[in-house]
């Protein structure tokens, strides 16, 4: 593992459900986090700090089931730019810095920030002295979606460090494309040392997934057999919010069906779709099609490898105290 020792968090998570639960079995309905801190003083700082931000997840789809697909997104489009470093996390400075997070890929589409910045305060709150940094939180977040969309759990390992800058013009050329054909999909996920197998495990977290009518309306975007069938009032302006769902059957539900879309001709971007165009790739859809049980594993196995993806090398690194920003004196942390 890339990033220190490894802390399983799996155990630690059932741990972390005995103590949530047990307020609803004796009919207390207090938040999540009065009960976590009342328990404080029995979690270790590992446990602590993976309860903590489950909770916030917790809360956060709890309001809006999109957003467990949302944080997912995040995460990917954290560790597909320069490896897992919560660059896609630091706001612009007008004049001086222009990161990630309004790059074009990103602009107005990648959301959940606040749910990271609300764990980050949840840790500081129930965990104090708990050096965490936001690129953890952000894949301890992505797991815990997973888990609570119907996937499996799958451990994650702390110990990543935050970059001092990001990438603008990486977040450009090295996250997919909704217009890309199939090699230079693979391309890009090869080129972080992802097989077409990987590749095809990964996107199939679109079981959740939503495009805006903004995206779908460039025909380069859509799959020409669905255009028809769209149902956005095209063409639409750039402000437009309104969502379709990349899973037609369980939009909701980390599930297989994506996948039975895509053998039905029926996935709705054009990135997608290709991934029938060739035996290396539709054969793996076929599969996951067929043994939705042997996707999940596999797309756990893909994620953790991502998750591993480590920052580039001669970046500065630190854990933020602010995950929107770098720290004014770091020195100690780097």
């Amino acid at each position: 593992m890339a990033f220190g020792a490894t802390h399983l968090s799996l155990a630690f998570c059932l741990m972390a459900l005995i103590v949530l639960v047990k307020a609803d079995f004796y009919g207390n309905k207090e938040p999540i986090n009065n009960i976590l801190e009342k328990n404080s003083e029995m979690l270790t700082q590992d446990f602590c700090i993976f309860a903590a931000v489950g909770s916030v997840v917790t809360e956060a789809i709890a309001r809006e089931r999109r957003m467990g697909a949302s944080l997912i997104r995040l995460f990917f489009h954290d560790c597909f730019v320069d490896g897992c470093d919560a660059g896609i996390l630091l706001d612009d400075i007008p004049g001086r810095f222009q990161g990630e997070k309004t790059s074009p890929p990103n602009n107005n589409s990648v959301r959940g920030y606040q749910v990271i910045d609300q764990a980050k305060q949840r840790i500081k709150t129930m965990c104090p002295g708990a050096a965490v940094s936001c690129a953890d939180i952000l894949a301890l977040a992505a797991r815990d979606s997973v888990a609570m969309l119907g996937g499996i759990p799958y451990p994650v390992s702390l110990g990543r460090r935050d970059a001092r800058t990001a990438n603008f013009t990486g977040a450009l050329t090295q996250l997919p494309a909704p217009f890309d054909d199939l090699n230079v999909q693979l391309k890009k996920f090869s080129n972080k040392g992802m097989s077409p197998r990987e590749m095809v495990a990964l996107v199939g977290s679109h079981t959740v997934g939503f495009a805006r009518c903004v995206t779908l309306c460039d025909d380069r975007n859509i799959n020409p057999a669905m255009k028809s069938t769209l149902k956005c009032g095209c063409p639409v302006s750039n402000n437009n919010t309104n969502l379709v769902p990349l899973d037609l059957m369980t939009p909701d539900f980390f599930d297989k069906f994506y996948y039975e879309d895509l053998i039905r001709n029926q996935g709705l971007l054009f990135s997608d779709q290709v991934l029938m165009g060739s035996t290396a790739t539709s054969d793996v859809v076929r599969t996951y099609n067929s043994n939705p049980t042997l996707f999940l594993r596999e797309f756990n196995d893909a994620m953790i490898k991502m998750g591993n993806l480590p920052p580039s090398r001669g970046v500065q690194l630190e854990i933020r105290d602010v995950c929107s920003k770098v720290n004014s004196n770091s020195i100690a942390d780097m």
